[in-house]
């Protein structure tokens, strides 16, 4: 099985343990800590998918790092994940974890890639499009990219609408190529 998979599992029954204990939004945001740490900080992803380094010594790490901080649930689902051999598998838990949560409450992400900077109208305009279209909350995400050349790329989950002005001349080179 990938690990993905086993990461997406793992990620469900957390989100099912979560809402048992009514923590979901508590958890949420103690996955998302978790998520920003390992971000920062490669060297506990390295230490996490270690197979040298003893469980035992894993869930210390994690416990001195976050057992203050993070809600009995998530530290008590650490320690089971580590001591069953796989703490590698931890951040892509953790990745999971928001996609299921964002599914089950219907938020959808999209990103908006655009050649100059948006203004906030021009994002809640994106936004209130997406919201209208997806019928659901949306989490945009903005970038600039220069080589765009101007107009923009929106991706909203698994499609991707490319109105930039790189793009349309890379088509019409390919039509003039062609014949």
């Amino acid at each position: 099985m990938s690990e993905i998979q086993v990461a997406s599992r793992y990620a469900k029954s957390l989100i099912d343990l979560a809402q048992e204990e009514n923590a979901l939004e508590a958890v949420r945001g103690d996955i998302e800590l978790f998520l920003k740490v390992c971000r920062s900080n490669r060297e506990l992803q390295a230490v996490l998918k270690n197979p040298i380094i003893s469980p035992s010594k894993k869930i210390v790490i994690l416990e001195e790092l976050f057992g203050n901080t993070v809600h009995k649930v998530v530290l008590s689902f650490f320690r089971i994940v580590t001591s069953k051999m796989r703490s590698g598998i931890l951040f892509a838990t953790a990745k999971e974890f928001i996609n299921e949560y964002n599914k089950r409450k219907g938020i959808v992400k999209a990103s908006v890639i655009s050649a100059v900077p948006l203004s906030e109208e021009n994002k809640q305009q994106i936004t209130d499009t997406i919201k209208a279209a997806m019928n659901g909350e949306v989490l945009l995400e903005a970038k600039v990219d220069p080589n765009l050349i101007g107009g923009f790329i929106l991706k909203v989950g698994d499609r991707q609408f490319d109105a930039s002005i790189a793009s349309n001349l890379r088509k019409l080179k390919k039509e003039f190529a062609e014949g």
